[in-house]
């Protein structure tokens, strides 16, 4: 029986149970597993609700463990607007879910951008997280930080500007997706993807709409090698800014791939002075995409943690 609110479906192909919540004015496609306490699972980009099918199948044994599609992504809605990827906006996308599925307080489990959502999903709301687990992805202020005065990181993160401009569209789907694939199985990666889960994920990339939503995250943040004074004024605004202002109170973990090439280690340098209760796990022969290429490892970092 589906929540109140919510229409069940069967489009993908799993063994989770997949709904659609209309929430925050969208409507967000989710998986889920298992009853109990909520553990929301948040992926990055270029990926879906399905990065995190090993996390369902572990963490469902015991809670209700959900992995959502963001907005922009696969089949949750795709609105065109960058503006309508304000991270004010994902930030209420996920307490909607939240709401809906009838908790008021989760464990919030994130990685790449869905990191950035819950940075700033805990900063908020801190009465609704338990626990707060991120996974590479940096904080704010400090990558703002490392974008200003870290030129090695300026220039692992000159694929954002390409991502923000006109022609990523074209330039990401060209020759079949080469280019994500390439992001996510090449590039020093380590995870050995089956075939059956690269066709899910160039289908999911295929659907109308959902690159150009997933661009838009890019288009939309200020936090990106900046090309004019404007822009290094905006990254400064938020390298200068409080670190109450960016504050996360609730206990976190943060386990890090040190092998990868987009967000570099000098991510995690003074992580302290924003955490007030910090776990941080390094991982030295893991790269970006460590969900994958060590799922049993990352799962009892995170099960010890929350448990």
């Amino acid at each position: 029986m589906a929540e109140k609110g919510t229409k069940k479906m069967n489009t993908e192909n799993s063994h989770f149970d997949h709904r659609f919540a209309d929430v925050n004015g969208i409507r967000l496609h989710y998986a889920s597993a298992g009853q109990g306490e909520l553990i929301l699972f948040v992926h990055g980009f270029p990926e879906f609700w399905a990065a995190w099918e090993n996390q369902l199948e572990t963490f469902g044994k015991s809670r209700q463990a959900v992995a959502l599609d963001l907005r922009g992504f696969n089949l949750s809605s795709k609105p065109a607007d960058p503006r309508q990827y304000h991270i004010k906006l994902l930030v209420e996308d996920l307490r909607g879910l939240m709401t809906h599925l009838g908790h008021r307080r989760m464990v919030l489990v994130a990685h790449d951008w869905g990191g950035g959502v819950a940075w700033a999903f805990a900063n908020r709301y801190p009465e609704c997280v338990d626990k707060l687990v991120i996974i590479n992805s940096p904080h704010p202020v400090i990558f703002a930080r490392e974008l200003l005065h870290n030129p090695e990181q300026r220039r692992a993160s000159a694929y954002m500007n390409v991502f923000r401009s006109p022609d990523a569209e074209k330039i990401l789907s060209a020759d079949g997706y080469s280019y994500l694939t390439d992001i996510l199985f090449g590039w020093g990666s380590q995870w050995r993807i089956t075939p059956e889960m690269r066709q899910r994920y160039i289908e999911a990339w295929s659907r109308p709409g959902a690159l150009t939503g997933g661009l838009n995250y890019y288009r939309i943040s200020p936090l990106h090698p900046p090309l004019s004074e404007a822009e290094e004024a905006s990254i400064r605004q938020v390298a200068e800014a409080p670190a109450k202002a960016f504050s996360v109170s609730v206990p976190t973990l943060v386990i890090w791939g040190e092998k990868d090439e987009a967000l570099l280690v000098g991510n995690l340098n003074g992580l302290e002075q924003f955490v007030e209760t910090l776990t941080l796990r390094r991982i030295p022969e893991a790269t970006h995409w460590l969900v994958h290429e060590q799922p049993e490892r990352v799962n009892g970092y995170i099960r010890s943690f929350v448990d």
